[in-house]
């Protein structure tokens, strides 16, 4: 595994390369690192793949953006070009969960040429819903919270008492672990409060655009994972022409969460991606 650094837009993105194959580049979601699409699990490079996997501006060992506002999704899928070309990369399976999987949404309609296959994981992004002040205000509070009360204040903002008991431990110790990877908090803060008002399209009919490039949904049931709904993950797999959608079996723990499942699904993609 290879260290790989960035340079864009005043930004230094850090990642790692591994592998030989066919290139697969993770994107990770809001407030997670570059370790959290496939949770660590390696079988992807073990298995005939090269990975690279970056964390996003402003999170993991990635610098802050030039400005608090500077984290806007057509910012990011710039990014993930500038990632491509730093690798030598022309055309890669991208997997991507909730921020991740907008992002590479964003990239694959911009140049869908460099795109061979398409993994979103756990979308979020509601477009009708997107400008409701209320779910703003709930984005605000978890901003709030981390910049005030650091990781802690974060964990109290996501109001984890709200979900079932069963899963309430697992979540919390979760958050903790995620937020201790960032070097910069306060950049994590700042894209809380700026990801969330930004657009990767407009309308689900866009995804229709994405005819030809074979693709996944991977979404999880509520009980577990209220953020990332299961009807939006249906949602999404019913617009992108041909996409499959996969769903963790009823009282299990979702299939976004198991890295090693999780990476099954990504080369039986690529398995069938025209790289």
């Amino acid at each position: 595994m290879s260290e790989l650094t960035v340079e864009r837009d005043g930004v230094t993105l850090a990642g790692t390369d591994e592998g030989d194959g066919t290139p697969v580049v993770l994107l990770h979601g809001l407030t997670a690192t570059r370790r959290y699409v496939v949770m660590g699990s390696r079988s992807l490079a073990r298995g005939g793949h090269r990975v690279v996997a970056y964390d996003a501006r402003g999170h993991g060992r990635s610098s802050p953006a030039p400005s608090p506002d500077a984290y806007g999704y057509e910012l990011l899928a710039a990014d993930l070009g500038a990632v491509l070309d730093a690798a030598g990369i022309e055309r890669a399976v991208l997997a991507g969960a909730s921020m991740g999987a907008h992002t590479l949404l964003r990239f694959a309609l911009d140049a869908p040429e460099r795109v061979a296959a398409i993994a979103v994981v756990t979308p979020a992004y509601d477009p009708v819903t997107q400008d409701d002040p209320a779910r703003l205000d709930n984005w605000d509070a978890l901003s709030t919270g981390l910049r005030e009360g650091g990781i802690e204040g974060f964990v109290e903002a996501n109001r984890v008492e709200r979900m079932p008991a069963a899963w309430q431990d697992t979540v919390r110790t979760v958050l903790r672990q995620r937020l201790a990877q960032h070097d910069h908090l306060d950049a994590v803060a700042d894209a809380l409060h700026a990801v969330p008002r930004s657009r990767p399209f407009e309308t689900l009919h866009d995804l229709a655009e994405l005819d030809g490039i074979p693709a996944v949904v991977v979404a999880s049931r509520d009980e577990a994972d209220p953020g990332h709904p299961l009807a939006i993950g249906e949602a999404y797999a019913a617009a992108i022409p041909g996409a499959e959608l996969r769903v963790e079996e009823e009282g299990r723990s979702p299939l976004a969460w198991q890295g090693g499942q999780l990476s099954r699904v990504i080369a039986e993609l690529a398995a069938r991606a025209p790289v």
